[in-house]
C-alpha cells in the first residue's frame, strides 16, 4: 500500500508556515456525496464568489463542466443553463449528479488566494482535503477524477501514485482500497482546448466507469480528434 511521501508533508508544512500571516479562505461548500456515487470528481477550489452563478460546484458561467455534461448526456451544451439567464440550473444539475452517481468536491478545503481570480496558479493550499474520509462515505465509488493539474498534483503528492496521461487513468491506493485515477483536462475556459475535445476525454471516462452517455453523442464525438 502506498502512503504519502515524507517530502510532500515537509513541503506542505513549509507552505503552511508562510501562510500564518496571510488570510486563508475556507471552502464555502459541503462535499456532495450521493450514496450511489460511482465516481468522485475533484477540482482544486471554487472561484471567488463574484464569479458564481449558483451555489454549487463549477459555478462560473464560463466554466465548461456543465456545458460538456449537457452535450454528452443530452446532446445539448446549454441543457443545464437557464434560458435567457446567465446562470446554471442548480436543481437540474443536482438531480443529474444524484441520478448518475457523481460525487463532487475539491482537493483543498482551505487556501490562500494570492490573486482575486479563479486561476489555480495563484492558489496555495493551506489545508488539503481528507480524501480518504470522503471515500469512506461513498462505498460504491470506484474512481477518482481530477479536473485540473493542481488537483492531479495534490493526489499524486499525497498518495504517491503514478500520473495518468491526459484523459487516461492509473490506479491509486487509499486506505485498503484501490481506485481508478483519471486525469481530465481542466474545464476552465483558460485551458486552451475546445469544448468538444474536452468532452471527448470526459466521454471515455464516463463510459469506462459505467455512466453511459447516449450513443448519438458518443458517435458524434468519437469522429472528432481528441488530441490537443
Amino acid at each position: 500500500m502506498k502512503t504519502s511521501s515524507p517530502s510532500f508533508f515537509i513541503r506542505q508544512r513549509a507552505k503552511n508556515r508562510t501562510m500564518n500571516s496571510s488570510a486563508t479562505e475556507k471552502h464555502p461548500l459541503k462535499p456532495f456525496l450521493p450514496q450511489n456515487a460511482k465516481i468522485l470528481m475533484l477540482g482544486s477550489f471554487p472561484p471567488p464568489r463574484t464569479k458564481w452563478s449558483m451555489e454549487f460546484f463549477y459555478p462560473n458561467i464560463v466554466n465548461d463542466m456543465w456545458y460538456l455534461c449537457g452535450l454528452l448526456f443530452f446532446n445539448d451544451r446549454f441543457h443545464f443553463r437557464l434560458k435567457d439567464e446567465k446562470r446554471f440550473d442548480k436543481e437540474a444539475i443536482v438531480e443529474f449528479c444524484n441520478d448518475k452517481g457523481i460525487a463532487l468536491y475539491d482537493t483543498a478545503c482551505e487556501v490562500v488566494r494570492l490573486k482575486d481570480n479563479a486561476s489555480d496558479k495563484f492558489l496555495e493550499i493551506a489545508t488539503a482535503t481528507d480524501i480518504k474520509a470522503l471515500l469512506e462515505k461513498i462505498p460504491h465509488c470506484t474512481a477518482i477524477v481530477t479536473t485540473g493539474q493542481k488537483a492531479t498534483d495534490t493526489i499524486m503528492g499525497k498518495f504517491g501514485c503514478a500520473i495518468p496521461p491526459m484523459g487516461g487513468k492509473s490506479t491509486v491506493c487509499i486506505g485498503r482500497r484501490e481506485y481508478n485515477f483519471w486525469r481530465m483536462p481542466s474545464t476552465s475556459r483558460a485551458y486552451p482546448l475546445a469544448l468538444e475535445k474536452k468532452a471527448a476525454y470526459y466521454l471515455d471516462m464516463f463510459r469506462n466507469e459505467g455512466l453511459y452517455p447516449p450513443h448519438n453523442a458518443v458517435s458524434t464525438l468519437l469522429r472528432g480528434d481528441t488530441t490537443r
